[in-house]
């Protein structure tokens, strides 16, 4: 505050000088015009303001009247702590200072807007701007980094415009208020983002400053949605092989030099009329999403929050827009001018020229020429002054700076704001009532809250072909918490192909299924996750004639199977897709290498003409050789006409061998070989019948899920999850039914007795001992019952294990093994049995004297007939 005080001091005495210049130069000119000249200036001057404010009276404000508004007669402020409504006397003494501040300030630039410092809050209180921000980490993991933070913001409030776009807002609301109605202007989103960032531990600040008319009204119409970009695909350079010592010469290339050169020249000029003609079209369609030229570009208030390099590994300045959680560049065209910029302990005033927007600022805070601080206890690290500059030289100077420094720092007080919480509740749902529509251009994004739609719907973009969005190219639909593990759809309207993308633990290992129709033997594609499959198999294409899969990672090392059908003869149905397979006419399949077998034995590619009852072999390539092995054979049947075993001939093999060895040429091994591969025939018949039913069954699986739409529900979800409120149900139920056999056990011991007595008599002393020996001698008696009971079962166990003993003794020569095992399982339960009986017997003959005189006391105790008793005592 020093320096702005020097300066304001030299500013004074200059304006003083100059306005005595002023006045003497015009009584002068004065007395020497003429009156008629003097009125005609007067009348000019007229003209001229009254043509000035006529144009401005023609500049419109265009305001959405379908935009909401946030009036603070909508707020209750009856429930609102006692901060809210009053200042403390450390809070009045700031906005003193802060009065001073903005006197000076004016003064010294009176051609700037006034400063933005103390807006009132919902209690028509007024707060400092620093004071407002409240530094809150979230509980939440998601909302940890600042562009998860934005979303959430973005997401969870509705914007509403600034009543004057001219000018900053006369109100600035405590951020629970916000989130309590879900709604604010550019200074409240900013407001409620930066006390997130700041408790998250980034340097925050918000800004007041201007934005283009897009940024300051949320419209995003000639803006391209993110998700519609496609990321950069990284062009991976093939590596060259190395040239072998022996190889082919490529043929001589026979075609004419000047026939090519005229053919390139052709196609250089077809595809430069194809540039300009894709150039026009550009250029015309940008002229028409031009946007219409504002009137208040360059005025229009607006707020958004700056991030600072430095803290949680931010490597440079960035810009974010609450509006759209968008981050910019600190010299992007959308941010046109700053005025100032604040956190939660101090606040700075822009002294830069913005004409070049916000491209040339330099945000090094600590730097009094470009940024005026108004506290002096900031965090920022000041430039260092030589000694020429200071002027400073003596020690006991700079001992007496510090020490008035001192005793002019004022930290700033803490935030009046209460705690910002957001229950899960809120957290989940998002959207205000659970969805959000944005639109961009060519492009709209809907955002539903989770569980909100029964298919599990969270969001859906739709993409347009026009500006108007009338004709739609392609829609993508996200999808959350599915028990198919559904992720995405994609359905694309020009070639109507859809796609389906599943998380990992579908029931059939589904990865993306593309598709134009749901009935079966179309045209479609279904990838699987591999590691879930027993059979490895990655990938699977269909096609109304062919089958083909992909395999990886299989013991016997197939990586390819491809199929050709014939048309049947009857309809395909469901029911009849077991009974009536497609005719197979070709079967191919191809191996990767085998390291544990020589390359001329390690087949590459077998393909089973099944129509033309032919098998042929490829082999994989020995490295010296430039050419394969390969091998032919006639698949006939076993038998001829007449039943007589056909015999192997060499016609049937016809072979070609790079280096023939003598066991190969033998008739033997070729009829082995051929046996072999009648089996490998048969075994992949069968399983690609077996892909076919598969695929019925996938298809009638998806439609299924796609009529129920089960959502999965977690355990810890209360409020949803029936089958745990059916558990804590039942758990209650059995509770108050254990509850209620507790109450029955303790029910009157004497209400038998008392029932023999007539009704409403009184009991006198001899009754009263005759109801306690007969209570005390039935209860000794069913104590001697059930010792009773105990002992016959004692009893009768040891006399049929005595029996089963003497039966093994008698029959143990002609026992079988299962015999043995059953007595001995026998007598493992029957003294089991028995010394339980054994242990309940002695318990009983412990307590049961016990139980006898807690009756006898309790009795005694007994409000009936314990004055009775007492008088035989």
């Amino acid at each position: 505050m020093e320096v702005l005080r020097e300066k304001v001091e030299e500013e004074e005495e200059a304006e003083r000088e100059e306005a005595a210049e002023r006045a003497e130069w015009a009584r002068t000119e004065k007395m020497m015009r003429p009156v008629e000249v003097r009125k005609q200036e007067t009348t000019l001057t007229q003209e001229t303001l009254g043509e000035l404010e006529k144009q401005l009276s023609e500049i419109q404000i265009p305001v959405s009247a379908e935009l909401p508004t946030f009036a603070k007669d909508t707020i209750d402020i009856s429930a609102l702590p006692v901060s809210y409504k009053t200042n403390t006397p450390k809070e009045e003494q700031l906005l003193q200072l802060a009065d001073n501040f903005s006197r000076q300030y004016s003064h010294l630039c009176p051609d700037r807007v006034p400063l933005f410092l103390h807006p009132l809050n919902e209690c028509e209180v007024p707060k400092f701007v620093s004071t407002t921000l409240r530094p809150t980490l979230m509980p939440y993991p998601e909302l940890y980094n600042w562009d998860s933070c934005a979303q959430f913001v973005s997401d969870f409030l509705t914007m509403v415009p600034l009543p004057d776009p001219l000018k900053p807002p006369s109100h600035l609301y405590s951020s629970t208020t916000v989130l309590k109605y879900q709604k604010g202007n550019c200074f409240d989103f900013s407001t409620l983002l930066c006390s997130m960032l700041i408790g998250s531990g980034y340097d925050a600040y918000c800004v007041n400053g201007y934005g283009s008319q897009d940024l300051c009204h949320m419209d995003l119409t000639r803006d391209v949605c993110p998700l519609t970009v496609k990321p950069k695909e990284t062009i991976k350079r093939e590596e060259k092989a190395l040239p072998k010592k022996y190889t082919i010469r490529p043929p001589r290339d026979l075609c004419s030099r000047f026939e090519q050169e005229q053919e390139m020249k052709r196609q250089q000029e077809i595809r430069a009329q194809e540039e300009k003609r894709l150039k026009e079209e550009e250029e015309r369609l940008m002229e028409a999403e031009k946007a219409n030229p504002d009137a208040l570009h360059g005025l229009r208030v607006h707020c958004w929050v700056l991030v600072l390099s430095g803290k949680r590994e931010v490597p440079e300045n960035f810009f974010i827009d609450p509006f759209t959680a968008r981050s910019y560049s600190t010299q992007d065209e959308h941010f046109l001018g700053i005025e100032s910029l604040w956190n939660h302990k101090n606040y700075w005033i822009n002294m830069q020229d913005c004409w070049n927007c916000c491209k040339d600022l330099i945000f090094d805070l600590g730097d009094p020429v470009r940024w005026e601080y108004m506290l002096l206890g900031t965090d920022k690290p000041e430039l260092s002054l030589t000694e020429d500059d200071s002027g400073i030289n003596d020690e006991d100077d700079v001992e007496n700076l510090d020490k008035e420094d001192e005793d002019k720092s004022f930290d700033m007080p803490h935030s009046w704001v209460e705690q910002i919480e957001i229950s899960p509740e809120a957290f989940e749902t998002r959207c205000p009532n659970g969805k959000k529509v944005i639109q961009y251009k060519r492009a709209k994004l809907e955002k539903w809250a989770p569980y909100l739609n029964r298919n599990g719907l969270v969001s859906r973009l739709t993409t347009y072909e026009d500006l108007e969005c009338t004709n739609i190219l392609e829609i993508k639909e996200w999808y959350q918490n599915r028990e198919d593990m559904l992720e995405l759809k994609h359905i694309n309207k020009t070639t109507d192909l859809k796609t389906d993308y599943f998380r990992p633990g579908h029931s059939q290992a589904l990865r993306v299924h593309s598709y134009k129709s749901m009935q079966p033997e179309m045209d479609r594609v279904i990838e699987f996750y591999e590691t879930a499959r027993v059979d490895g198999l990655i990938k699977r294409e269909e096609t109304p004639r062919t089958m083909t899969e992909y395999y990886q990672g299989r013991s016997d090392f197939l990586s390819y199977r491809h199929a050709d059908f014939r048309p049947r003869v009857k309809k395909l149905t469901l029911s009849s897709a077991e009974s009536n397979p497609r005719p197979i006419v070709k079967i191919t399949e191809r191996f990767f290498r085998n390291p544990a077998k020589p390359a001329e034995e390690d087949v590459a590619e077998r393909v089973f003409l099944v129509a033309e009852e032919r098998i042929q072999l490829c082999y994989h390539c020995r490295e010296d050789h430039i050419i394969a092995s390969k091998r032919e054979f006639l698949r006939l049947s076993e038998v001829d006409s007449k039943g007589n075993k056909i015999i192997m001939m060499p016609d049937m093999c016809i072979t070609f061998e790079v280096e023939p060895t003598e066991h190969t040429k033998k008739l033997l091994y070729q009829y082995e070989t051929l046996m072999h591969l009648k089996k490998e025939e048969k075994l992949s018949r069968h399983q690609v019948w077996e892909s076919e039913l598969e695929m019925l069954e996938i298809l009638k699986l998806r439609e299924e899920e796609e009529e129920v739409h089960t959502l999965t529900i977690s355990i810890y979800d209360t409020k949803r999850n029936e089958k745990s409120k059916e558990y804590r149900e039942a758990m209650e139920r059995v509770m108050q039914e254990e509850h209620l056999q507790q109450v029955e056990t303790q029910l009157d011991y004497l209400a038998p007795f008392l029932v023999q007595l007539p009704p409403g008599e009184k009991l006198t002393r001899w009754q009263a001992a005759r109801l306690k020996d007969e209570c005390l001698s039935d209860f000794k008696q069913r104590l001697i019952n059930k010792a009773n009971l105990i002992q016959a079962r004692f009893e009768k166990e040891t006399q049929e294990l005595q029996k089963k003993q003497q039966w093994y003794q008698e029959n143990q020569v002609t026992l079988t093994p299962e015999d043995e095992d059953l007595y001995l399982s026998y007598c493992s339960q029957a003294m089991f049995r028995i010394r339980i009986l054994e242990q309940r017997l002695n318990r009983h003959k412990e307590l049961a004297p016990l139980k006898y005189l807690a009756l006898e006391e309790k009795l005694h105790k007994d409000p009936r007939l314990g004055e009775l008793l007492k008088m035989f005592t």
